[in-house]
């Protein structure tokens, strides 16, 4: 697909990577739509867009079934069959598996994943109906690796993984392409934002995670890989290495992760 004069939904438009998308695809032609629970901050983020006006804002909790159906029968309403479904909302984690309630487990899933699917549904019969569509899916690289301190955040990226491959398989002939996105440590608010054992947020950024990729390089390279109709695309710095080092080699990989740093 091209994005020039594409209708685009973004999910977790607000910050990060999100937000980074809303501009490059803007700048791309792309008319969006913009999702996430904090309105006045989608409203900010609009602004900035290249044409702003083309641009519409649709709160949404990906945690509230109700919020997620009545946000799909909105954009149905009011803006039309997406070209590009861009799942991106999400909330990681930083805690021991042994430490974490299971409150917190559960609610990863029910943001990260089954909102994600749910909405999902709502967005994919227009696409099959015209026989064309794009679905973009921000996983991590830990939906290919587990890691310490991500065990419910891995769980629900490797769910997406196998929910999204199989669907992709289903709907290939239905002229609909899907792309998984699996980033690295990006520049963004996701580890003050990730979840500890008992459910707080961290409140904290990881080194890592400070010297990540800036986000725009990240919504430059999604924006790409959509383009170019990848199955899935990594990015990041080194860290993007520990993909093919698990495929080629697990034992070596499980090894070196127990012992390398994945925060500071």
């Amino acid at each position: 697909m091209t994005f020039d004069n594409s209708l685009v939904w973004i999910t977790g438009a607000s910050s990060g990577i999100g937000e980074a998308c809303a501009y490059d695809f803007s700048r791309r032609g792309a008319r969006c739509i913009l999702s996430a629970r904090r309105e006045a901050a989608l409203q900010e983020v609009r602004e900035r867009c290249a044409r702003p006006d083309e641009h519409l804002v649709v709160p949404l909790d990906l945690s509230d079934a109700d919020s997620i159906d009545a946000a799909a029968e909105r954009v149905r309403r009011d803006a039309g069959v997406l070209d590009l479904m861009l799942h991106n909302a999400g909330i990681s984690q930083r805690s021991l598996a042994r430490e974490t309630e299971d409150a917190v487990v559960r609610r990863l899933m029910e943001v990260n994943f089954f909102g994600t699917v749910r909405l999902n549904q709502a967005v994919l019969p227009p696409m099959l109906a015209r026989q064309q569509g794009h679905i973009a899916v921000v996983t991590s690289l830990v939906g290919k690796f587990g890691t310490p301190l991500r065990s419910g955040y891995a769980a629900s990226k490797h769910a997406l993984h196998g929910y999204f491959d199989s669907l992709r398989a289903e709907v290939f002939d239905d002229g609909i392409r899907i792309t998984l996105a699996c980033p690295g440590f990006i520049r963004t608010q996701v580890s003050n934002n990730a979840l500890t054992a008992d459910g707080t947020a961290q409140g904290t950024m990881d080194d890592a995670q400070a010297s990540g990729l800036p986000p725009s390089d990240c919504a430059r390279a999604i924006a790409d890989a959509v383009v170019e109709a990848k199955d899935e695309v990594y990015i990041g710095g080194r860290e993007v290495a520990g993909v093919y080092l698990k495929r080629l080699s697990p034992t070596l990989f499980n090894r070196l992760i127990r012992s390398v740093s994945v925060t500071r």
